[in-house]
């Protein structure tokens, strides 16, 4: 998503992170920062400059800042998001290598949507620890960490990518030693999640 020396994979990391933990802030933050041209994205990506697309984005960014704060509600918002924080996240990863041989764009897309994964399932398993507690604030407070994070680290790596990119590496390693948590309380949200449809 940068010219060749400004660290693209760096911001490749922390993008596809930052997706996994709030794609419609990711989204729209990109579109903001390409339309103002602080971050120059490929020609592949330009729809995401698009006013309709940045609106959009936010608009959806805006129903997430809410749902996601709903104690039980976003057990099921979670597990929804699942199956579109993982593969919008991959298609970016596509879409921004479109420079590179049809393989090695997959081989961006098959990171970019680990990356976000990794992301999605430590999300879910810090939800999964404080949505049990009776008082709604923690989760509130995790959520808009999460919130922020996903803005932040898309900003920031277009400033400095490297250290976002760090950061992001870093979590995602943190994921992957916790993987085992993560899994129980992937499997927690799904089934928190049908007994929340189930009751409704």
């Amino acid at each position: 998503m940068a010219l060749p020396g400004q660290g693209p994979v760096a911001i490749l990391v922390a993008i596809s992170f930052a997706a996994g933990l709030n794609v419609y802030a990711t989204v729209a933050t990109l579109g903001l920062l390409g339309h103002t041209h602080w971050l120059e994205l490929p020609p592949s990506l330009s729809l995401l400059t698009n006013w309709w697309m940045i609106g959009a984005s936010s608009v959806l960014f805006g129903v997430e800042f809410f749902a996601d704060k709903v104690p039980a509600f976003d057990l099921v918002w979670n597990a929804l998001h699942t199956f579109i924080r993982v593969p919008v996240a991959a298609l970016l990863a596509y879409q921004a290598s479109s420079g590179l041989s049809p393989l090695e764009q997959a081989a961006a897309a098959a990171i970019g949507g680990t990356i976000a994964f990794a992301a999605h399932g430590g999300k879910t398993a810090a939800r999964a620890a404080v949505t049990p507690s009776p008082e709604p604030f923690s989760n509130a407070a995790l959520s808009t960490a999460e919130d922020v994070c996903a803005v932040g680290l898309t900003w920031l790596a277009t400033v400095h990518p490297y250290l976002a990119g760090g950061i992001a590496l870093a979590l995602v390693v943190g994921v992957v030693l916790m993987m085992r948590f993560v899994w129980k309380a992937l499997r927690r949200l799904f089934r928190g999640a049908e007994r929340v449809v189930e009751q409704t």
